[in-house]
């Protein structure tokens, strides 16, 4: 069923874990500094060592291993998907997408996305407990992602109009930390800086005059 196919304000580094002794921990933003990911992170020593070739090689196996565990997943709760692997920059990325069987349920998605973050955070510590290195993964399911960064650029790009046009900075809405990162680097393209304020669950970007 496999398939395989200026810096931005760094967002909260998720770093896998095999027990919940050592769950995932939440780093703070950097306030003006760029993020290389959407929940960014400094790289691994081996993927700081690695030459290129053998970070995208590592990045395909983290694909693979995922791939393997979302397909078990999908066969144990008897649901229909197939699973589409690639390389997104710096990180895997895997895709839990319609099959010819049937659709992806929304239910894997969740209310703003919390069950899909759930279950990213579950398939890099499958990834981890694999291959010993801590994942950086993104996971999609039914094109939600790729619709919800779409819809954040827009919002994006109205907020840098209208901080050109006032000269005036602007604060947004409480976001995410994957929601943060892609304003922060629409942002940077604009030419304008953006940093995050604020606390969980209320930390949102503020977009600030050139």
């Amino acid at each position: 069923m496999t398939e395989q196919s200026g810096t931005t304000p760094a967002a909260d580094v998720e770093a896998a874990a095999p027990t919940a002794a050592t769950a995932p921990t939440e780093a703070p933003e950097q306030e003006g500094l760029a993020a290389a990911g959407d929940v960014g992170g400094a790289e691994t020593p081996r993927a700081a060592g690695s030459s290129k070739g053998e970070r995208v090689a590592d990045l395909e196996r983290e694909g693979e291993v995922a791939a393997d565990f979302l397909e078990v997943l999908l066969d144990i709760a008897d649901l229909d998907g197939d699973i589409d692997v690639d390389v997104d920059g710096d990180r895997a990325a895997v895709a839990i997408v319609d099959s010819d069987e049937g659709r992806v349920p929304r239910r894997l998605v969740g209310q703003d996305g919390k069950v899909l973050d759930a279950l990213q955070e579950l398939t890099r510590l499958a990834v981890q407990s694999a291959t010993g290195e801590r994942s950086r993964l993104m996971l999609d399911v039914a094109g939600y992602r790729a619709e919800r960064r779409a819809a954040l650029v827009r919002v994006a790009e109205e907020a840098i109009a209208e901080v050109k046009s006032s000269g005036e900075k602007k604060s947004l809405e409480p976001m995410t930390a994957f929601e943060r990162k892609v304003v922060h680097d629409t942002v940077l393209q604009a030419g304008l800086v953006s940093e995050s304020d604020g606390v969980e669950p209320r930390r949102h970007v503020v977009v600030l005059p050139a």
